[in-house]
């Protein structure tokens, strides 16, 4: 059976309901309350909203945010408005009732007669009654106790099909009215009258429907957020694009510089060829003009009749002597066409090497069949009779000098005028990896400090990683020991057993260069570690495992460590050391920095992730701080 429907309000009222109702229960105010923004809600309603909120208070309407919780006051002339509001429905309920009708669209007929209206429903006889036959339930005092309602519609929807009694409880477990009689079966149930249950479940909805706001604002806010990370990604590889562009326009640039200069060397060797082969015709042409001019006196001479006449000039003629043309062998600087020739390859070699270094890593590490690395094609081509180019480091600018260098070695060799040695290379394919990196370790050892420079990186310190007793300073770039523990948040990456800090960068491909500063250098270290290694236990310490490679002063003792492997070294008074890393050659040197930079250590491996700057310290007064290099 439908419940009672509410009286229509007075006109007036009617048309201030909508604005009357909370935007969050959607009925009308209970005590409601102002925010700044000028918006009202039920102050329950508020309360559920900003419960647990201890910042970024907003209004549930307009989203307005507010810097703390505003001062709640009651609304009170809202609150009058409401009172009015309910007073008048309860008022034209009440009217509709003595008219025996209520609210109903359609009236019920009394169950007796079929015919009149119903004034009363009796909940207890389970029938609606007209005036007529409801006059016992007033008159006999056997109706005394009978519950009567104004006329309900659908009587028998409230009625136990089971019991055929009246619906008065509702079971929460099994979310169902029940009647009396049920009751005995739902002992172990928790059970309630229906208007109870009701209010608790208006309650509970008002809740979920708080919370749903809640989630809906975290829902607008994470997609802010995703749209913001999506507009950055877009802006950063854009602005990643051009650079690449640029460094690529440079790198053609300069190859296209380097092509001309060489094109121009054969060029001014042509035209200096050229120019001795003109020569050498004009020569010839005036040779070939005096035979014409003996030839054609000889034979005026030979058709001379006076003997005296002919005697003098046959005289003259026989003392001219006549040599043969003589061409002189011209030919191209051969050493020299050799040499620049030489050059182009050296350029293509390097280039070819560098941008294959990443494929021979990736062939090496998941081979496919007896496919062939580029770097051994690289080397077929020099056993085969061509000249070997010495890699270096992948960046314009060794390119540049690779080629100067070269260069100018081959124009020595021409201006000796020595021929070209194109012996073949005895070596092994297998042993050219270690030669190469070799090569490219001494040429960085030969490198002065400013050369160096140009590969600085600009380390800060990884707050996340800090043990409690590391303190950080100086815009997170100086590393010291507390003597108590610090208030460090909780991380996953944070160190819990050794005093060590990671640095914020870190390293993938390219080359990498930094300088730390050891103002107490009797307890530290300073090294490199994948991101993986362990932040627990003893295996955490720098140097201690497979994943990380140090050098470490104790006292006045220098080690290098790596899986646990301790290999010691000479002893070098340094207060500033230099962290070379070239990820694609697979090498870290650790270096003294001064006027002369003096090699401490070097480990060679080939790095299978990417690389973070580490630092151990261990007593209170031992102090290390990250140079910010400027390249």
């Amino acid at each position: 059976m439908a419940a009672l429907s509410p009286a229509a309000p007075e006109p007036g009222l009617a048309a201030l309901e909508d604005e009357l109702t909370c935007s969050i229960c959607l009925c009308l105010f209970s005590s409601p309350v102002t925010v700044p923004c000028g918006h009202n809600f039920c102050a329950s309603c508020l309360e559920l909203t900003w419960a647990g909120l201890t910042q970024d208070f907003s209004c549930p309407q307009c989203r307005a945010s507010f810097a703390g919780r505003p001062a709640l006051r009651k609304n009170t002339v809202l609150c009058r408005v409401v009172e009015q509001l309910q007073g008048s429905s309860a008022k034209a309920e009440a009217k509709g009732e003595a008219a025996g009708c209520g609210a109903a669209a359609d009236p019920v007929s009394c169950d007796n007669c079929l015919q009149a209206p119903a004034t009363k429903t009796c909940l207890t006889c389970m029938a609606s009654f007209c005036l007529e036959h409801l006059r016992p339930h007033h008159e006999s005092p056997a109706f005394s106790d009978h519950q009567l309602c104004p006329p309900l519609q659908n009587l028998q929807q409230r009625k136990c099909r089971d019991h055929n009694k009246l619906l008065e409880f509702f079971c929460k477990e099994h979310a169902s009215c029940i009647c009396s009689t049920c009751l005995l079966g739902h002992k172990l149930c928790h059970s309630s009258p229906l208007r109870q249950a009701k209010e608790e479940a208006e309650s509970a909805l008002k809740t979920t429907l708080a919370k749903l706001h809640t989630q809906s604002e975290s829902a607008a806010q994470a997609m802010t957020l995703v749209k913001a990370n999506q507009s950055q990604t877009v802006e950063t590889a854009s602005r990643k694009r051009d650079l690449i562009k640029a460094e690529f326009s440079e790198i053609k640039a300069l190859i296209e510089e380097e092509e001309n200069r060489i094109l121009k060397i054969i060029v001014d060797e042509e035209r200096r060829i050229l120019n001795k082969f003109d020569y050498i015709f004009g020569v010839l042409g005036n040779k070939k003009n005096e035979i014409q001019s003996t030839r054609d006196q000889t034979e005026r001479a030979l058709t001379e009749r006076d003997d005296i006449l002919f005697l003098k000039r046959a005289a003259a003629l026989l003392r001219t002597s006549i040599k043969d043309a003589f061409v002189p062998p011209i030919e191209m600087d051969q050493n020299l066409i050799h040499s620049v020739y030489q050059s182009a390859v050296n350029i293509k070699d390097i280039v070819k090497l560098s941008v294959t270094q990443s494929r021979e890593k990736k062939l090496e590490a998941k081979p496919i069949g007896k496919t062939k690395p580029p770097l051994a094609a690289f080397l077929n081509k020099t056993i085969s009779g061509k000249k070997p180019a010495i890699p270096q480091p992948t960046n314009r600018e060794k390119i540049h000098h690779k080629t100067q260098a070269t260069l100018q070695e081959e124009a020595d060799t021409k201006d000796k005028k020595k021929p070209v040695n194109l012996a073949p290379n005895t070596g092994t394919p297998n042993a050219a990896p270690a030669v190469i990196t070799k090569h490219i370790i001494d040429s960085f050892l030969k490198k002065s400090r400013e050369e160096l420079l140009q590969y600085a990186a600009r380390i800060t310190l990884d707050y996340n990683t800090a043990h409690n007793k590391v303190a950080l300073s100086e815009r997170y770039t100086k590393i010291s020991v507390s003597e108590i523990p610090l208030k460090y948040s909780d991380h996953p990456q944070r160190f819990t057993y050794c005093f060590q800090v990671l640095g914020f960068q870190c390293f993938k491909r390219g080359i990498h260069y930094w300088e730390v500063e050891l103002q107490q250098n009797n307890f530290c270290g300073i090294g490199i570690c994948y991101g993986s290694m362990e932040r627990q236990g003893p295996e955490s310490r720098l140097g201690r495992n497979s994943h990380s490679w140090c050098i470490e002063w104790f006292n006045s003792k220098i080690s290098a460590w790596h899986d646990d492997v301790e290999k010691c070294l000479p002893n070098i008074k340094a207060t500033r050391i230099g962290v070379l890393l070239h990820c694609d050659a697979g090498f870290v040197i650790f270096l003294a920095v001064g006027e002369k930079h003096n090699l401490i250590y070097k480990y060679k491996t080939q790095f299978t992730e990417a690389l973070y700057p580490a630092f151990w310290v261990f007593s209170s007064g031992t102090v290390l701080s990250v140079c910010q290099l400027k390249p």
